[in-house]
């Protein structure tokens, strides 16, 4: 299934499903905290044209328009909230064990978050609750698993989400307290809180989903970068209009990485805010959603778009697969990025690198609104990593940087790009 195509001075891709990209010269990709593997990719649960449940049009379990299962609108067994086998939380038939913070799909020009809360983890209120006792990846475990070099004293992080998290603040103290971090505060100018305007104070209402969202985002910046500074910026609504006025406020507050963990459906006039989402010398990052389909800002070409994975420990190392529920595939209006010329979409592909996402292999976050110490994934938690992991490196670039050094990442569904995981997560910073 994999192919090999060399590709002058820099890169090779191959075909979307199941593709490979590779150099002209194999080169030997150093291994930075323990070996990791990949699932077999023949495996009963194995990615497209490699199993019965594979992706589209490769099995009869694929993706939209291409199989008798596929996306919304487009069969009977599609997603959340559109037929009786929708995504967690939508119905009797959804991702077995989670929901959504934010459910539903959002109206046009509308985004909704993209956490997913695990269902098999009860939550614990109690935010002394000592670390051995917490479940979930710890800021020690992704910084293993992606090669961080978390010791970086790093740059200004900002996140941008809707709405308001009137505990944000005290949520992130607990988190980092528990895990040894150091303190993040308005008092000793680490963290900083402001409304779409720039002002502190008169921040828009509560919305408990986002509000969780908030504390996710908020916990992974400090798990991959302990020592960057946060600036969360709420937007007054979900409107993609506010939420790219956000976006505008934190890079004037000089955020050096913003982080995005919300998606909409792609419609015809997304091109009309690209411009919150490209700004010079300023690394923006988008999840790519959890709806299986291509998403907007994650589509846009100066947004590094963030996919998902399943993380879990394998021997001393750490062993990751592509997550299927993360959105992926050829945007309907998004022109083809010089850095993907040799991939099959003759469109902008929606994935460029990858995180941890699977809800079931999640991340220790805590959320006063969400009911303390809980379990998260969704691609939420690739988009603030991705960030952080930005302000560690300090090269604040475009997603080109990172395919022309894809050998940086760990590919995780074959030798090269990916549909599903694009080029792969972050072995280290090199290719950040």
């Amino acid at each position: 299934m994999h192919r090999t195509l060399a590709i002058l001075a820099l890169i090779a891709l191959a075909g979307c499903s199941g593709g490979a990209l590779a150099p002209a010269t194999p080169a030997a990709r150093p291994d930075l905290q323990g070996s990791r593997t990949r699932a077999a990719t023949d495996a009963a649960s194995g990615q497209p044209g490699e199993s019965s449940a594979g992706l589209p049009g490769e099995s009869s379990a694929g993706l939209p328009g291409e199989s008798s299962a596929g996306l919304p609108g487009e069969s009977s067994a599609g997603l959340p909230g559109e037929s009786s086998a929708g995504l967690p939380g939508e119905s009797s038939a959804g991702l077995p064990g989670a929901s959504f913070a934010c459910p539903g799909v959002p109206a046009a020009g509308t985004a909704a978050c993209t956490a997913a809360i695990n269902l098999n983890v009860p939550p614990s209120a109690n935010p002394g609750l000592p670390a051995a006792a917490i479940p979930g990846l710890h800021p020690a475990d992704l910084q293993s698993a992606y090669g961080l070099a978390s010791q970086l004293p790093g740059g200004t992080v900002a996140i941008v989400d809707a709405y308001d998290d009137p505990t944000a603040e005290a949520d992130l103290a607990v988190y980092r307290a528990a895990f040894g971090l150091p303190e993040c505060t308005s008092a000793n100018g680490c963290f900083r809180k402001v409304n779409q305007r720039g002002q502190s104070g008169s921040y828009p209402s509560l919305d408990t989903g986002w509000s969780a969202e908030i504390a996710l985002d908020l916990d992974m910046v400090s798990a991959a970068c302990p020592r960057c500074s946060i600036v969360l910026v709420e937007a007054d609504s979900a409107l993609l209009d506010n939420l790219g006025a956000a976006v505008d406020v934190a890079v004037g507050l000089g955020a050096q990485a913003v982080s995005n963990s919300y998606y909409a459906v792609e419609w015809a006039n997304q091109s009309a805010e690209d411009a919150h989402y490209r700004h010079d010398g300023v690394a923006i990052t988008a999840s790519s959603g959890d709806r299986g389909y291509p998403s907007y800002p994650a589509a846009a070409a100066t947004v590094t778009a963030v996919g998902g994975t399943a993380l879990s420990r394998s021997g001393s190392g750490w062993s990751e697969t592509g997550w299927k529920y993360a959105g992926h595939g050829c945007s309907k209006y998004v022109s083809r990025p010089w850095f993907q010329a040799h991939l099959r979409c003759s469109t902008r592909e929606a994935v460029d690198v990858s995180a941890v996402a699977d809800p079931q292999t999640g991340v220790a976050t805590f959320s006063t609104t969400g009911g303390g110490w809980y379990v998260a994934g969704g691609t939420s938690v690739g988009a603030p990593l991705i960030a952080a992991a930005y302000a560690l490196s300090g090269r604040l670039t475009a997603p080109g940087y990172s395919y022309q050094r894809w050998q940086s990442f760990h590919q995780i569904d074959g030798s090269g790009y990916h549909q599903l995981t694009g080029i792969g997560s972050p072995s280290g910073l090199g290719g950040l």
